[in-house]
């Protein structure tokens, strides 16, 4: 029974694959982080858009640690990409949670696969955590983004919006499962996900 929870090489070939169309996938969509309105909007659209490739990755996860390795390797990005160690706290978090819930379903439940990705995209809000607590330092960051775009974020991002982008993160998650799911049924239906 233990040889049969151990990765294997095509675990993890599959962990690189996926998660690196996953990181693109939010890579290319970050970048309307560059303009203001697009910022808190990031919390809805990469759940919604990532949820495609990580359902497919899901009817590949079979055993534990999958999803938390790719969580790692996600927050591991994030701090190399100037985002700061935030995101590898929440995706540490996330990645634990989602695992949690998928392995409670024997990576058998479709429903407990849609819920595990909702649960895995809340390690978005990391990318936002220091908004809310180093609020000089974010900003001194980006100082070359000029004055404009610092007062923009500044009145999109009240202090009362961190928990509106966690729960956005979630429920966002859930419906990018939810589209995941319905798009790719087949791959479903074929790994044994009803």
């Amino acid at each position: 029974m233990k040889n049969e929870n151990k990765l294997k090489g095509r675990d993890l070939i599959n962990i690189g694959i996926y998660g690196a169309i996953y990181f693109v996938i939010l890579f290319a969509v970050a970048m309307l982080g560059m303009i203001p309105i697009f910022l808190p909007l990031l919390s809805v659209l990469v759940p919604i858009v990532g949820g495609i490739p990580f359902m497919l990755f899901l009817t590949k996860v079979k055993k534990p640690g999958m999803i938390f390795i790719t969580a790692m390797i996600m927050g591991i990005l994030m701090l190399l990409t100037g985002m700061g160690p935030w995101p590898l706290l929440t995706c540490a978090i996330a990645g634990i949670l989602a695992e949690l819930c998928v392995g409670s379903g024997k990576y058998k439940s479709a429903k407990k696969a849609v819920l595990s990705y909702g649960l895995f995209s809340m390690w978005i809000f990391g990318n936002y955590l220091p908004l809310f607590t180093d609020y000089e330092g974010y900003f001194a960051q980006r100082a070359d983004y000029g004055q404009a775009y610092i007062d923009a974020v500044q009145k999109l991002m009240p202090l009362w919006m961190a928990p509106v982008l966690l729960a956005a993160c979630f429920i966002c998650g859930i419906l990018g499962g939810l589209l995941g799911r319905a798009l790719l049924k087949k791959h479903f239906e074929k790994a044994g996900l009803a």
